[in-house]
């Protein structure tokens, strides 16, 4: 059933790099990890993928903001309401903005403002291997195919964004496009292995972000480079925020650096050249309820009275992009 999916994945990639990967490894996990994509739990968005099967383009453009797969007229009226229920199946959309078929998907998150600010800073991504790490949807990994990557790998261990990938990776067939299943804790099976990494939002959900750090600089090539986005808190201090329980009503967040406890973590991990190129709050154009995500956003995590703090009291989140090199 699996291979019904996925048979763009054949060959893998782990055939073409088996000398430099873990191999036995990878695929072990793998074979436990696709199993939840046919859980019940998950099935919902199995069965709307499989619902357009039949629906293909060989049209689509992402060279800009919108992530732009099929023209509107390349369907019929029946095909048009079936993709637009599969679409639907996929609520609430938090990162993006895509456009499928002539369908606007306003997502949550403005993904093309934070690629906006970290394309000027980073190395072409020609003919290099790129990891996404936290990939969620693929939208960043969409965007990263126009620069002619050799191969880009997102790691993502969250079924329902593996099948919502799927949708549009099984129209426009993208070779060099890889999802795996993998959390960034597994980073380390694929020892000097990428050009660049990508590790966008991700670090401040995690209870030890120098360790992570630290594997994800085993699986950077020498002269390699990373970007971090991760979210934090004002300050001149090297410090970070741990919240009791809850921060902006989010749950599974341990860490919340300043700037300088940040770059700290990257120079202690071992990374070089640590450039942090952009620093500030989290603003509600960014992150908010849309008609695609109908959903508590930034607006209702703040504190109605003082936004420059969450409903908890704590200070509103911060963004900081950091980029940084491995010798």
């Amino acid at each position: 059933m699996f291979d019904e999916f996925i048979g763009y994945l054949a060959p893998d990639y782990c055939d073409r790099y088996s000398t430099h990967l873990e191999r036995e490894a990878i695929l072990t996990l793998r074979q436990e990890r696709q199993a939840k994509l046919f859980t019940q739990q998950n099935r919902q968005y199995q069965e709307a993928v499989a619902a357009i099967q039949d629906i293909e383009s060989n049209w689509f453009d992402f060279s800009d903001s919108v992530v732009k797969i099929g023209r509107k007229d390349e369907l019929i009226a029946e095909q048009q309401q079936r993709f637009l229920q599969t679409v639907k199946a996929f609520c609430p959309w938090k990162k993006g903005p895509f456009e499928l078929f002539g369908i606007n998907i306003d997502a949550e998150w403005r993904s093309d403002w934070k690629w906006a600010r970290i394309l000027p800073y980073i190395q072409s991504l020609e003919n290099r291997k790129v990891a996404d790490i936290g990939c969620h949807n693929g939208y960043f990994m969409f965007r990263m195919t126009e620069q002619k990557p050799d191969c880009v790998i997102g790691f993502e261990p969250v079924a329902k964004h593996f099948w919502n990938f799927q949708l549009m990776q099984n129209i426009v067939q993208q070779e060099n496009l890889f999802f795996e299943l993998l959390g960034v804790e597994h980073i380390h099976f694929f020892p000097n292995f990428f050009d660049t990494i990508f590790c966008l939002g991700i670090l401040y959900h995690h209870p030890d972000p120098i360790g992570l750090l630290g594997k994800m600089k085993q699986a950077l090539a020498p002269k390699g480079e990373i970007i971090i986005d991760c979210q934090g808190i004002p300050g001149e201090l090297p410090v970070s925020l741990t919240p009791r329980k809850r921060y902006a009503q989010a749950r599974g967040i341990w860490f919340l650096p300043t700037q300088s406890c940040l770059e700290n973590w990257l120079a202690r991990a071992g990374f070089t050249q640590i450039n942090c190129f952009f620093a500030a709050p989290l603003s509600v154009e960014e992150q908010r309820r849309t008609a695609w995500a109908d959903i508590d956003s930034l607006p209702e995590f703040l504190n109605s009275d003082d936004d420059s703090l969450t409903v908890e009291g704590y200070p509103a989140p911060w963004r900081y992009y950091v980029i940084a090199r491995k010798d």
